[in-house]
């Protein structure tokens, strides 16, 4: 990489930027040009990186909780990630640094702190009380491993079972073990010879703290008394336990095991259980035991006040239901309901009206976390109907192929989507408002809009509602239904140019002015859609088929000294040497043999209703050649001023009129350069491993690491976002199948391949043509991946009616620019300096019948010209900003000098570049594949940031990474999950204000009344002094080697500005720590004062007793 000095940079020195634009002084053209007049305003203190927000659903859930009192949901993950959800809008991403998978969540219920236990058998306390949680303290078990944590209501002792079976107790408040500790053997003691495996379960009696159930693995549970020391009842069963539940009253509980079966118990008769119940199991009539039934993961016993206990579970399905989907279970009086889920279950949690475990518990809702979704279940209504989820955890509903982002986009535009998404939703959904509601809304301190569009693997594109950092689903379009659906498997004859998601989304341009969208689709399949409000019938789809062509045999060039002789498609015939994967299938082909003129996907030839939103304007497909199927489509563009679409591939590029429905060009990428093209095709700079364009990075699966020969600039990668097929996201892709480059390669060599040049960028603009140009006109910029800027000059008729009669004039100028490595990325500056944006026309309706005077308008209608440029004098210049894998160029036109020149990277490459807006001023934004994101400023190109962020560890990252206006970018951090983050000072300052609150004062609920008759002959709950059971005077130190402490980090996670506010609240959190510990002191003191009080009152009465003994009643 050059050496502009990144450190001074990064330290906000101009210092080092200013020296980084002296170096390039030289390269300037002075002849003409007024480079220096521009000022440029941005400076490096106006950059900073940070992580933003999260939305999506966290990846590989593994662990759940709730907080009855605050409201918030918590989910951990298999990666050690942390979610919290409070009210729809309220969300907060955090990350355990070990990485390790979260095995339990317990909340410190109103207290605003979370204890999480982790597979590496760590506990970590989290404050909850400031806006980016923070870890205050953690320990680290050294001789034990951690398999089940319970922490009670209003309690500061945190229970901790182990696989051994011992259970140790730590002290929240300080995160120090004490001393007490209840070894298995001490438990069991003879009940068992065998060791009875590792703790599953820990609670205390609802009525009498001074109980503990352990629930062993192996069968075995029992009831301790922690004052004595000694178990008090043991209950064995023959089967393994997977969790056991209490009734609130406390003289019951209930197992769930691993044959199905659920055992009641009464707490004094430990001999066997009161009842035992197979939810699932056949009843046999002889009287047999019903056959025996997959294990009961989970179950929860919750009782209300009018009416019978819910039994809910899940698992304990028959094994003879083979395909039959997950099921929760609820079990309500005689009533069984069994509730089927869409994917396995990781947990489930019953939302009681009480956080007192002693009380009636009122369930209300069930909340299940599933291994690619969260359901929340209404028990109130009849037939458990589920909540409407507010929050955006569907991005995943279809892999996520490819990804967009638009600040700053017109006012009227999320109203108008959402208006049309409205009528998307369904309906069945409970009347309840969501009931996971705590937590505050940050300031948006943003008020600009934001959208995101995601496209998908079958298909269907989103668009998102990003603004001030929330996300909402507005509107959903499935591009599939143009499409006929193969109706059986034998019936698939065209689709075989990819094995599966035929529809999938790779390319998505978007015109946000004139709501004018395009995508390409991994079947070679082009689709131009119109916004209307309006539904239509559409009678006939309008289709083009378009036969794309690499012909060889025209370029006259020395080829045969650099490469092999390569063949011609049309032939067939291969003179190569080919691996058999390579060839297509041909099954479904002709009597002829080769596959002519048919494309991929087969358009609909029935009437097509289309619903307010986005409506199919065309359809455009690339057809086969000769037995060869065509190649996926590496860019895409449309501008709605023109009323064109442009794309291209591999072989070449093709113009449409989607106002008349008509070709207008179809070229080679070699006859592009016309006669003045001496252009030799010798393949690229040499390296170790060649691959086809077709397999390229797309065989890393999640988690595969790129090896560092193949950063140095493959072709293969460079086309990365574009060209590999979308179902590399889906992490259980088999990577050793390699049917990617089965289904998609075509009967081409793969050196063949790499020398084809490929369109790679495409962008509409008004201006400069050719050097001797005196104004700016119409034309279409192209790059390909050979660094080559080429540039089609267009002729565009008047508006109105003539636009639709008269032909548009297509020509290539003769213009031709050179760069290192593939072109990204083409912008266009004014003389000023600020962005020339293409030519667009703003959205109206076109589904009414328009009246006289609005077609005189639409008559002399002229495109919006949007470029300053055209309407100033001729002297005028503009340029044009490229930028490649390898470098950026700064062109000065019309006299086509190079103005300024960077080299953005050495050894590795880019994958994203993108010209955006920042503080009223425009920057080049780079993301490279060494994971350094970088700015520079336009036109100078001076380096203003420079940060390693992240490694580039699969392809998801580098297809979905994208930047845009407002200092905003994002890219998918997970298959399920959307990261943004901003490289913007002002935004990294302004986020503490915009983040939302968790923590909220909330008065925590009386505890229930114990009723005069309980208290008078004592059949309430008992309490239990834990501090003088558990402190050090009572239970002594506990083994220092058991256990490590380590005092957490507090917490400031990059926010600059904020560290203040983090330190205050952390102060405060610790304070309101002490002072629950303090409260719990006086709440000891007048206990103890109390008992004093009652003791001298019995002696007194005593006294008096005695005193009166001997005396009659009528003496007194």
């Amino acid at each position: 990489m050059r050496k502009f000095n990144i450190r001074k940079v990064l330290d906000g020195l101009t210092a080092g930027s200013s020296s980084a634009s002296q170096q390039q002084q030289p390269q300037q053209h002075p002849s003409g040009n007024r480079e220096p007049e521009i000022q440029e305003t941005l400076q490096s203190e106006h950059f900073q990186l940070c992580k933003t927000v999260r939305h999506g659903f966290p990846y590989q859930p593994s662990a759940l909780a709730f907080d009855p009192v605050q409201k918030i949901l918590a989910v951990g993950t298999q990666t050690g990630a942390l979610r919290l959800f409070g009210r729809p809008g309220v969300e907060c991403y955090c990350q355990h640094d070990s990485g390790a998978a979260v095995i339990q969540l317990q909340f410190l219920i109103n207290e605003g702190a979370l204890v999480s236990a982790l597979a590496d058998d760590t506990l970590h306390l989290w404050n909850l009380r400031q806006k980016r949680p923070a870890i205050l303290h953690s320990l680290k078990f050294c001789r034990e491993r951690v398999t089940f944590c319970h922490l009670p209501f209003q309690s500061k002792w945190l229970y901790v079972g182990t696989e051994r079976g011992n259970i140790h107790i730590v002290n929240v408040e300080s995160f120090t073990l004490s001393g007490y500790v209840i070894m298995w053997n001490k438990a069991i003691e003879l009940s068992s010879k065998s060791h009875p495996g590792p703790v599953v379960h820990i609670s205390d009696n609802p009525m009498d703290e001074g109980k503990l159930l352990i629930g062993f693995e192996s069968g075995t549970v029992v009831l301790w008394d922690l004052k004595s020391k000694k178990a008090d009842y043991r209950y064995t069963y023959d089967e393994a336990i997977h969790s056991v539940a209490w009734h609130h009253e406390g003289k019951q509980f209930i197992c769930s095991h691993s044959d199905g079966t659920l055992t009641i118990w009464n707490v004094r008769s430990p001999a066997k259980p009161v009842q035992t119940i197979t939810p699932h199991g056949k009843q046999l009539k002889d009287g047999k035991k019903p056959e025996p039934c997959k294990p009961i993961l989970k179950v929860e016993f919750k009782t209300t006040r009018s009416g019978e206990p819910f039994i809910i579970l899940s698992g304990g399905l028959s094994y003879d239901t083979v395909g039959r989907r997950p099921c929760l279970t609820v079990m309500h009086g005689k009533s069984t309901a069994v509730l089927e889920m869409d994917y396995s279950i990781v947990d489930f949690l019953t939302l009681c009206e009480t956080p007192y475990p002693n009380d009636f518990q009122e369930p209300y809702a069930v909340v299940v976390l599933l291994e690619k979704d969260l359901v929340l279940i209404d028990l109130a209504q009849n037939g458990y109907p589920i909540f409407e989820n507010p929050y955006p955890l569907s991005i995943h509903e279809s892999p996520v192929t490819c990804c967009e982002y638009f600040a700053d986009c017109p006012v009227d535009l999320i109203p108008a989507l959402y208006s049309v998404g409205a009528r998307q939703k369904r309906q069945g959904y409970s009347k309840k408002e969501w009931p996971i509601n705590g937590g505050n809304w940050g300031l948006g301190a943003q008020s600009y809009p934001e959208i995101i569009i995601t496209g998908h693997a079958d298909g269907s594109v989103k668009f998102w509602d990003a603004s001030a950092i929330t996300l909402q689903v507005l509107y959903k379009l499935k591009t599939a239904k143009v499409f006929e659906k193969s109706r059986s498997k034998d019936d698939k004859p065209n689709t075989d140019i990819v094995d599966e998601d035929p529809y999938a989304i790779q390319i998505i341009s978007w015109c946000p002015e004139s709501r004018m969208l395009c995508i390409a689709g991994v079947s070679a399949h082009v689709i131009i859609y119109r916004f209307s409000k309006q539904e239509v019938i559409t009678e006939v789809i309008p289709m083009l088929e378009v036969r794309l062509l690499y012909e060889i045999n025209d370029v006259e060039s020395p080829e045969g000294e650099q490469a092999p002789p390569l063949p011609t498609p049309v032939g067939g015939t291969n003179p190569q040497p080919v691996p058999p994967q390579s060839h297509p299938s041909t099954s479904s082909s002709s009597s002829d043999g080769l596959r002519d003129n048919v494309p991929c996907l087969k358009v609909k030839n029935s009437p097509l209703k289309q619903s307010p939103g986005y409506q199919t304007e065309l359809v455009i497909q690339l057809v086969w050649v000769g037995g060869e199927p065509p190649q996926q489509i590496t860019s895409l563009a449309v501008n709605s001023s023109y009323g064109l679409v442009v794309f291209g591939n591999c072989n070449g590029i093709a113009m449409v009129d989607y106002l008349q429905k008509s070709v207008l060009l179809n070229l080679g990428t070699v006859e592009l350069y016309g006669s003045n093209d001496p252009y030799r095709r010798e393949p690229r700079s040499p390296r170790k491993s060649r691959q086809p364009s077709g397999a390229g990075l797309c065989d890393i699966s999640e988690g595969t690491v790129v090896p560092e020969d193949r950063c140095k600039s493959p072709t293969s990668a460079k086309m990365s976002r574009k060209l590999s097929l979308p179902t590399d996201l889906k992490p259980d892709l088999d990577v050793k199948d390699n049917s990617f480059s089965r289904s998609r390669s075509s009967s081409v060599t793969s050196i063949d391949k790499e020398t084809r040049e490929a369109i790679s960028a495409l962008h509409f603009c008004e201006t400069f043509t050719r050097k001797a140009d005196s104004s700016p006109s119409p034309c279409l910029w192209v790059g390909t991946t050979l660094g080559t800027v080429l540039v089609i000059a267009l002729n565009l008729p008047p508006g109105g009616e003539q636009r639709l009669l008269q032909p548009v004039m297509v020509s290539p100028s003769g213009t031709i620019l050179r760069l290192k490595g593939a072109i990204l990325r083409m912008a266009f500056l004014d003389t000023t300096g600020c962005l020339v944006p293409p030519a667009y026309e703003s959205w109206r309706e076109h589904n009414v019948a328009e009246e006289k005077d609005e077609k005189e308008k639409s008559k002399k209608r002229r495109p919006v010209s949007v470029s300053p440029s055209s309407s100033q004098e001729i002297s005028e210049n503009q340029y044009a900003v490229l930028c490649s894998e390898k470098q950026a160029k700064v062109i000065s036109l019309p006299t086509q000098n190079c103005a300024y020149k960077q080299n953005i990277t050495e050894t590795s490459f880019v994958l994203r570049g993108d010209v955006v807006a920042l503080n009223n001023s425009i920057c080049l934004a780079c993301f490279c594949a060494n994971g350094h994101i970088m700015t520079f400023s336009l036109p100078s190109l001076r380096p203003l940031l420079d940060v390693y962020y992240l490694p580039l560890t699969n392809m998801r990252i580098a297809r979905t990474f994208c930047f845009t206006n407002n200092g905003q970018a994002l890219y998918l951090v997970s298959p399920t999950e959307i990261q943004r983050l901003t490289y913007s000072q002002e935004t990294c300052e302004n986020l503490q204000e915009m983040l939302g609150e968790l923590f909220t004062p909330v008065e925590t609920p009386e505890a229930p009344n114990r009723g005069f008759f309980k208290g008078l002959f004592g059949g309430g709950a008992q309490s239990l002094d834990r501090e003088e059971l558990f402190g050090e005077s009572s239970s002594g130190k506990a083994s220092r080697s058991l256990a490590q402490h380590i005092p957490g980090p507090g917490g400031i996670e990059g926010v600059k500005g904020a560290a203040s506010g983090v330190v205050g609240e952390l102060a405060r959190a610790r304070l309101a720590l002490d002072e629950r510990g303090q409260k719990l002191g006086d709440l000891e003191e007048r206990t103890a004062a109390m008992l004093s009080s009652a003791d001298s009152f019995s002696k007194h009465a005593h006294e008096m007793m005695l005193k009166y003994k001997d005396k009659k009643w009528y003496q007194f």
